[in-house]
């Protein structure tokens, strides 16, 4: 195992975070039990096809049951920061209304725990997992999502803000609308524009209104949000490649971030965004869409290069896989390109923010596990580049306050199922049998010395 950095962890300063990331519907499994309602991922992954080999979060990595021991190998690796997300439906198994005390109670003892050890708490309020029952109502295109969301975050607030002072609103709003309710391949397998629309308005809301909350009732907040990010690069030098180049931009990069600053929506730049207008008077509410945040999560996994396709509806593009490029990649088929994070840090920080934690940045890769091992070597050389890129922005002045690597165990990944691997802990999804991957121990070497 190659153990040697071109930097060591107190190159990053004394007060970096060093963190690890998890989401409900990926890890904790006990889908229906202690009052637990349904999740959009629950009933999504009935349907015959969505998810490869018909896998099921129902499972999962069994986080519900095994926390305690879970959260020993975060402070064995040396890990400082836990982030995990509620789920929704375990707390509020319709949405709204009736509290489920044992869900409640669930989260108390998750959070104690994580204080018994001296990790910090980063609690993320929505990572993709709508209760079902929401969903029967219009779920994200619902006009009324804003007050189901307000009623949550102020639940959570209120049960957890004396113990957890470290918040992220939304995971990815771009991710789980396009995904979710334009393409239909995420949970809950909506598709159109008629869907698309409002739940880009209503997440935007959610996320401003979101911090709102958390900023009125929990004392000495440090509030974020997250937003998938990718550098987009057009696939050549010509004028129709960077005029679809840049229309990628807007969604990926511009969509939801400049809205929270107080800018609105890019549709100056991108007309296609007025219809926003037709659907929800978006305009009005520019003010509403702002939230000064103390932080912004950056997720990153890989860049995009497009191309000008007059085939694709409204967007003209479509993206040049890595693969067709004979370019490095991982088993995702997702570039590997640390310069390209680079460059995207350096943009990010030209915003106004505060703050920015790298909130996701991992690889999958085909792990073995050979005789009690599995040496990860590649996803090692991955975690080596793409931290020796954020030192290089930090030294440049991007104010990079911490890194969480994705993830802490492989667990269910989404539509992939069970067979998309990105943790630094193996798991047997049949006996849940836990192994540290050699890339574990490479964080363990570089957080703890050892």
């Amino acid at each position: 195992m190659n153990l040697q950095n071109g930097f060591t962890k107190t190159d990053f300063g004394n007060d970096f975070l060093w963190g690890v990331a998890i989401a409900a519907a990926q890890n904790e499994g006990a889908h229906n039990i202690d009052g637990r309602g349904l999740s959009i991922w629950d009933t999504f992954s009935r349907r015959k096809g969505k998810i490869k080999s018909g896998h099921k979060p129902y499972h999962a990595c069994d986080f519900y049951h095994r926390y305690k021991d879970d959260l020993l190998l975060v402070k064995g690796l040396g890990f400082n920061v836990f982030r995990f997300s509620i789920s929704w439906s375990r707390i509020l198994p319709e949405g709204i209304g009736k509290i489920n005390k044992e869900g409640i109670a669930f989260y108390h003892k998750l959070i104690d725990e994580c204080l018994a050890l001296g990790l910090v708490p980063f609690v993320t309020l929505y990572h993709w997992d709508l209760p079902a029952a929401l969903e029967k109502e219009g779920g994200w295109s619902s006009h009324l999502m804003i007050r189901w969301f307000g009623k949550y975050v102020t639940l959570c607030a209120e049960e957890f803000g004396s113990k957890v002072k470290n918040w992220i609103v939304l995971n990815e709003p771009f991710g789980f609308t396009s995904l979710g309710y334009m393409l239909g391949k995420h949970a809950p397998g909506k598709v159109g524009m008629r869907n698309f629309l409002p739940a880009i308005h209503n997440a935007a809301l959610a996320q401003a209104e979101g911090g709102r909350i958390l900023r009125k009732l929990v004392s000495n907040a440090y509030i974020g949000t997250t937003f998938s990010c990718s550098e987009i690069i057009p696939y050549t030098d010509k004028p129709a490649d960077i005029a679809a180049a840049a229309r990628i931009d807007i969604l990926m990069n511009r969509l939801f971030i400049e809205p929270a600053l107080g800018d609105g929506f890019p549709r100056d730049d991108f007309k296609f965004l007025e219809k926003l207008e037709l659907h929800n008077k978006a305009w009005k509410f520019t003010e509403r869409l702002t939230f000064r945040f103390d932080f912004i999560g950056i997720q990153n996994y890989f860049p995009v290069v497009v191309k000008y396709n007059p085939l694709i509806p409204v967007i003209q593009a479509s993206e040049v896989k890595a693969k067709s490029r004979n370019v490095p990649h991982t088993a995702m088929g997702w570039e590997i390109n640390p310069h390209s994070f680079y460059r995207l840090l350096k943009r990010f920080g030209d915003y106004n923010v505060k703050d920015i934690i790298i909130s996701e940045n991992g690889a999958m890769f085909k792990d073995e596990l050979i005789n009690g091992e599995i040496n990860d070597e590649r996803r090692i050389d991955y975690f080596q580049k793409y931290l020796a890129a954020v030192l290089h922005a930090k030294k440049e002045g991007v104010n990079i306050k911490g890194y969480f690597a994705w993830t802490l165990m492989d667990n269910f990944e989404w539509a992939e199922g069970y067979h998309a691997r990105f943790g630094l802990i193996h798991v047997d999804f049949k006996t849940q049998l836990r192994t540290i991957k050699n890339s574990g121990y490479w964080f363990r070497y570089l957080l703890n010395g050892r």
